[in-house]
């Protein structure tokens, strides 16, 4: 059973690793993940008391790391989410403030007497430095050797030991800016990408009995209701447009940047923004169920998903610190043996010690993943986690379905072909009265061509569909098929030849005896070319897999610029395929949007489903386009792209300037200042980094 927990107070991200690494051990937990962007604990564990298993959590906690309260993870309203979010940070701000007047007094002027000079340096070493020493004594107490507190607490005591007392103020004082102002860039970051997917609603403007409005909160208005929606508001809510007419910006649920009208009997999602005019919508759900928590469900869900590179640099931290230690411990000993400088090579083995800590590794990869999550969905594009971003900058070969991923997949009947006495309209009858009960783009357009000449139909019986070839039932006593030609060669059914025109041929027999056919056709997506075209000069191999015929997949095809065409495949067959590309090329990613595409989509390497289409399919999906464009495939490998390509340079960089640092420091070129800056000086252009991501066009 998972349970979700909020872990207040935890910001030290390589605290956070150490927490989750201990709960993983527990008999009773299956599956621990905490992620540092959403503070959020998601956990599977036997236990079924929640505070029995909150008061587990806990004490790993409180064994681990001072302060950290544990609470059972409750949505607050978006209003006291940002009072929640505005806490006192754990530095004093005033102990800072203290410390720096001191140390500026000390060093640049001359109004304390010598006498007192390095009094007053030790005390305003204490102010700052108590509550950092005081939780590495609790840590050593509970057998933890190796974290910022202790070994931050070791060298400036060390630095006071050897007489540099100016030195030790200035390393305390300058740690605590960087934690600081790391605390401070941590939370920023975070605050950003959630603010930019929390599209919650704040109020609600609810019309009463009396056709009065009220404001009320989103979460008290229930499903059938009647809200106001003006000009230049957000939608808080899912509904449909009983009243009026206006335009709806959707960019910020599908990225879609052109607004789109919308009049009564309109569905629209909550997120959007009405443009235009006054419109009143009737509910179609409660706020739990809208888009809006959809969306931010999805983001934090996708944000506990670690991708493999993160399980790196976690197992890489804990090597890492205890080497650098050791190296420390041998600088400080060894080479004073030999030139008998006790005092400067234990001072750069001290610089050694400040540059062990492990937080801006720890930083580096996670907070660069919150980032590319966030700015997908910020475009209508919701990643399942980091490991499908990582996934991703692995594909080769990016395999599509044709009707409604790169055709609109609105069809419209073309021409109605006869055979015997029937008629046209009496085809399209049997044919519709089959279709009828189906969702799919080629049934509803033919159902929708009868209703457009005003033909009536009868309702089939004994209805089944055949997956990958069509429909059979009985009407007003007959025995009717309607399908693909594989579905009339199965039946026994003669087709005459036909010469075959651009679109998707629906065949139709009764009582065994082939009547006519429909032919129908939908047009390409205006972006499909030009996202094509970019996916071929990256060097994608862009392949079409389709259960149409031939010549109307080499159709559009040729039209868009794909590279590869396969036609005619059955559900089963596009699995095939995509197995056959694997081994031809690599990694493959397939993007589609029917029901019948679930089993390849969760097949695939990578699968995208797009927002229009069957949930199956966007259930199975690892990243799903919430406008259904084209282009927004583009832009996912892109932002998954640059998300890795940031997380790496993250890594690199803090790794880089640790090794230059301690080198710097044997050659006496680096102080403990400098090594301050390695430290919590990285973490911060680490997290300014990861921000980038978010903020890029």
């Amino acid at each position: 059973m998972e349970r979700i927990f909020k872990l207040q107070n935890l910001n030290c991200a390589n605290c956070a690793s150490v927490i989750e690494a201990k709960l993983n051990q527990l008999e009773s937990v299956s599956a621990a993940t905490f992620t540092l962007g959403t503070q959020q604990l998601r956990i599977t564990s036997s236990i079924e008391d929640t505070d029995m298993l909150r008061d587990q959590i806990q004490a790993v906690c409180d064994a681990t790391e001072d302060g950290v309260v544990v609470v059972p993870f409750v949505r607050a309203p978006k209003k006291a989410q940002q009072v929640e979010d505005d806490h006192e940070h754990n530095s004093s701000l005033a102990g800072i403030i203290i410390g720096a007047i001191v140390i500026v007094v000390a060093e640049f002027t001359n109004w304390v007497p010598e006498q007192y000079l390095t009094p007053l340096l030790i005390v305003t070493f204490v102010i700052l430095g108590w509550r950092i020493a005081w939780a590495a004594i609790k840590n050593v107490m509970k057998g933890k050797f190796f974290d910022e507190n202790f070994l931050m607490s070791i060298a400036t005591i060390g630095a006071l030991i050897i007489g540099e007392y100016v030195e030790a103020v200035w390393v305390m004082l300058f740690f605590q800016v960087g934690i600081y102002f790391e605390e401070r860039a941590t939370e920023r970051s975070r605050n950003a990408v959630m603010d930019a997917v929390d599209l919650r609603p704040e109020e609600v403007r609810l019309i009463v009995c009396d056709g009065s409005v009220q404001v009320v909160n989103p979460e008290d208005v229930q499903v059938g209701s009647h809200i106001e929606i003006r000009p230049g508001d957000r939608i808080p809510l899912d509904g449909r447009i009983v009243e009026g007419t206006t335009r709806i910006d959707t960019a910020a649920v599908t990225g879609e940047p052109v607004p789109v009208s919308a009049t009564v009997g309109t569905e629209v999602m909550s997120g959007c923004i009405n443009v235009d005019g006054r419109i009143v919508l009737e509910v179609t759900h409660e706020l739990k169920d809208s888009m809006v928590m959809r969306i931010l469900d999805a983001v934090e869900h996708a944000a506990a998903s670690k991708p493999k590179i993160d399980r790196f640099i976690t197992r890489f931290s804990r090597v890492y610190t205890p080497i650098v230690v050791a190296l420390a411990i041998i600088v400080a000993v060894v080479p004073p043996l030999f030139t008998g400088e006790w005092q400067y090579w234990i001072y750069t083995a001290l610089t050694f010690l400040v540059v062990s800590c492990p937080c801006a590794l720890a930083l580096s990869v996670p907070l660069a993943f919150f980032s590319g999550i966030g700015a997908g969905s910020k475009q209508g594009i919701l990643f399942k986690g980091g490991k499908a971003i990582e996934a991703m900058n692995r594909v080769k070969a990016i395999a599509f379905d044709k009707t409604g991923t790169i055709t609109t997949g609105t069809f419209n009947v073309q021409t109605v072909e006869v055979a015997g006495t029937y008629t046209d309209n009496e085809v399209l009858q049997y044919a519709a009265a089959l279709e009828a009960g189906s969702t799919h783009p080629i049934a509803m357009s033919i159902v929708e061509e009868v209703q457009r000449r005003g033909v009536e139909f009868n309702t089939a019986k004994d209805v089944k569909e055949i997956s990958g070839h069509g429909m059979v039932g009985i009407v007003e006593g007959h025995t009717v098929l309607v399908g693909n030609g594989r579905l009339l060669e199965t039946e026994h059914v003669t087709v005459p030849t036909i010469e075959h025109v651009y679109g998707s041929e629906v065949f139709v027999a009764i009582d065994g005896q082939y009547v006519g056919r429909i032919v129908i056709a939908d047009a390409v997506k205006a972006d499909s070319k030009e996202a094509i075209r970019r996916m071929n000069g990256k060097g994608y191999h862009t392949v079409m897999l389709t259960g149409d015929v031939q010549a109307s997949a080499n159709h559009i095809a040729q039209e868009v610029g794909i590279q590869g065409v396969r036609a005619e495949l059955l559900p089963q067959d596009k699995l095939e395929v995509v197995q056959s590309l694997r081994n031809d090329y690599g990694s493959v990613m397939f993007v589609g949007d029917g029901i019948n595409d679930a089993p390849v989509l969760t097949g695939a390497d990578v699968g995208g489903a797009m927002g229009s289409g069957a949930d199956s399919a966007i259930e199975a999906a690892d990243v799903v386009y919430m406008n259904s464009n084209l282009d927004s495939v583009w832009r996912s490998l892109s932002i998954a792209e640059r998300t890795l390509s940031i997380a790496w340079q993250n890594i690199f960089f803090a790794i880089a300037v640790k090794i230059i640092v301690m080198v710097a420091g044997v050659f006496g070129f680096a102080n403990m200042w400098v090594a301050v800056f390695a430290d919590t000086g990285v973490s911060i252009l680490c997290i300014f980094n990861s921000v980038r991501i978010f903020y890029s066009k």
